[in-house]
């Protein structure tokens, strides 16, 4: 290189706390941006080079203040340093040469560092401007969540969360051999935390509500680790206002902790190719099972970490693809035996054959509304042409999980917009460097070197596309904090029961909506609750989610003088979904005495109409006089 020539530059500049080239390894300076002395910047920063020396100053030694390189010139790296080329001049008279024994020697002994002083690994306003990256979408994230956490109901997946994590871990096994095997270290977390906060809506809600509001976090640290400091808050309070993430964030699911695992795993990744070291690659290790735990759908992101690492060796680091296979390998071996015994589980979602229907309406059930998902997806696929060598990772991000899950739906079964959420992020981020590159370049031969009033343009507008996102996904968001479509009114008929029952009251179901686990769950501290004369096996006893119901159902109800039907047929008929015995049985010896209709549910007071003509007298197994829960 000629003193001429100036190193390749590929775009990128430091965030506004100049702490770090966020576009480290794409041909910025310093070759990766380290120091010039070895401490990590710009070769201008670390240590000042001596032009007479041709080389660098060591590590804490300064050369002679006279001989500075002259402003806006750095030191690359592995090469001479960099200073402008003189003009010109003729050479003093002979007699005015400084004498040769006086030139300077060819090396100088570097000074030593103070054995008691320690170089911090980062400059205190970069963990400053850190930790205000990751806290200030958290915090808004969790403002979101928080309002209205308890008011909406519990739905039927939710009151799946609510029973396995309520049962002994006995009766636990006994559920996960047969059925949400890979929801295992999801259920044994909420057994602990319902065990600590109880069981009410909000209580249940609250270790969702900190994993989503922590993935609005770690979307800011990842996009301030790819890109800068600027697109990872966009991105991270981008995210907290998106619909899916209030929904999902209030949902006693494990979908928001899937969402953030993929996060912290991605940015550990980063954090691993920017600064390699073996703690960081153990945590990388430690977050893959964390992956699949959460959600077995989300670990297609591996995907795009293996294009990170690919992109990485094609730049010369050799040791990334040996660490990324030990990394996978090891972690891999947590989730796999899980998955394997899961394979045979897929009869529960056997429903889930999705149609051309469901791949249109994708993007508005994946954020909540197409409100925010238009918006939201041409920005971030404009982001993917100044994503620079991102690029390819977020794509495969955002593709590769949908197509192969929409692929292999006849086998799977798991193309659902809530399956992937994880993939909401990559478009968030996408969208916020299109913004941020629209606003004041993120890349470019010029970005960052404009004016602190363009500067401040640039975050008005930032500040501005939040605002816009915010406005636009308030219908989604008041949608989110309501009943979901269709689901049965459990709570208004449990609270209709409690007001009415009488002392040997009976209570039945009809439909398909698992109506009898959701007023279990209504009613579970009430004392005197209607007991289940149908029952004849509990779910405990079937390691299962549903009862088996008596195969004698006028024997069964005997002693029963008054039954509470909750149906949830969509045909008005209150026995649609019932067997054709227990239907037969209930209208020949009871009578309605009242209806009540509430959204998508019938609740019909029964009355019985004559004396029982079976035998009631003798002990039989009946599962309606035991508990629910044993």
């Amino acid at each position: 290189m000629t003193v001429n020539a100036s190193p390749p530059y590929g775009g990128g500049y430091p965030d506004a706390h100049g702490n770090h080239d966020p576009y480290a390894g794409q041909g910025g300076y310093g070759g990766h941006g380290s120091y010039a002395g070895g401490q990590g910047g710009y070769g201008n920063q670390g240590a000042y080079a001596d032009p007479a020396q041709g080389g660098y100053a060591g590590p804490g030694q300064y050369a002679d203040p006279g001989t500075y390189a002259a402003p806006g010139t750095y030191a690359h790296p592995g090469q001479d340093t960099y200073t402008p080329e003189p003009a010109p001049v003729e050479p003093p008279p002979a007699r005015h040469r400084a004498p040769k024994a006086e030139e300077p020697k060819a090396e100088e002994p570097k000074a030593e560092p103070e054995a008691d002083e320690e170089q911090p690994d980062e400059p205190e306003g970069a963990r400053l401007a850190g930790a205000l990256t990751f806290l200030v979408p958290t915090v808004l994230s969790f403002a979101m969540i928080w309002r209205g956490i308890g008011e909406r109901q519990l739905w039927r997946d939710e009151h799946a969360t609510w029973w396995a994590a309520t049962l002994s871990f006995h009766d636990l096994s006994m559920l996960i051999r047969t059925i949400d095997v890979v929801f295992t270290p999801y259920y044994v977390l909420m057994h602990a935390w319902i065990a600590v906060a109880g069981d009410t809506p909000t209580a249940m809600r609250i270790p969702g509500a900190v994993a989503m509001a922590a993935s609005c976090g770690l979307l800011a640290l990842l996009g301030r680790r790819l890109f800068t400091t600027q697109v990872g808050i966009l991105a991270g309070l981008a995210f907290a206002v998106v619909p899916a993430a209030t929904r999902y964030g209030q949902e006693i699911r494990p979908y928001a902790f899937a969402v953030a695992a993929v996060l912290l795993s991605t940015w550990l990744l980063a954090r691993a190719l920017d600064e390699p070291s073996f703690k960081v690659w153990v945590a990388y290790t430690l977050s893959v099972p964390l992956i699949g735990w959460s959600h077995l759908a989300s670990m297609a992101v591996l995907g795009a970490h293996l294009v990170m690492i690919l992109i990485a060796r094609r730049e010369g680091d050799k040791i990334v693809g040996w660490a990324y296979a030990a990394a996978c390998t090891l972690g891999l071996c947590f989730v796999i035996p899980m998955a394997v015994s899961g394979s045979g589980q897929s009869g529960q979602i056997a429903w889930n054959n999705p149609v051309l229907k469901d791949l249109i309406f994708f993007p508005k059930n994946l954020f909540g509304s197409w409100e925010v998902a238009v918006p939201v997806m041409a920005f971030g696929a404009l982001g993917l042409l100044f994503a620079g060598k991102r690029a390819l990772a977020l794509a495969v991000w955002i593709v590769l999980p949908p197509l192969a899950t929409y692929v292999t739906a006849e086998q799977l079964h798991l193309f659902l917009p809530r399956y992937l959420l994880f993939t909401a992020p990559a478009w968030v981020l996408l969208a916020a460097v299109a913004v941020c590159r629209l606003a004041g370049p993120v890349a470019g031969a010029k970005a960052g070197s404009g004016a602190a009033a363009r500067r401040g343009f640039g975050w008005v507008l930032a500040a501005a596309a939040v605002a816009g996102i915010a406005f636009q996904a308030q219908p989604g968001i008041r949608e989110t904090r309501v009943n979901a479509a269709g689901e049965p009114d459990f709570r208004g008929a449990a609270r209709i029961i409690e007001a009415g029952q009488k002392k040997g009251d009976g209570i039945v179901f009809s439909g398909e909506m698992s109506e009898r686990r959701a007023m279990d769950y209504e009613l579970r501290n009430d004392a005197g609750r209607p007991k289940d004369w149908l029952m004849y096996r509990t779910p405990q006893e079937l390691g299962s989610f549903g009862a088996a119901e008596c195969p004698n159902p006028a024997q069964c109800l005997a002693k029963a003088d008054r039954l509470w039907l909750v149906a949830t047929g969509y045909d008005g008929n209150p026995f649609t979904g019932m067997s054709k015995e227990s239907a037969t049985a209930i209208k020949k010896s009871f009578r309605t005495a009242k209806t009540r209709k509430l959204d998508s549910l019938q609740l019909v007071l029964l009355e019985r109409t004559r004396a029982a003509t079976d035998d009631s007298t003798e002990e039989k197994d009946d599962a309606g006089k035991r508990k629910v829960h044993t």
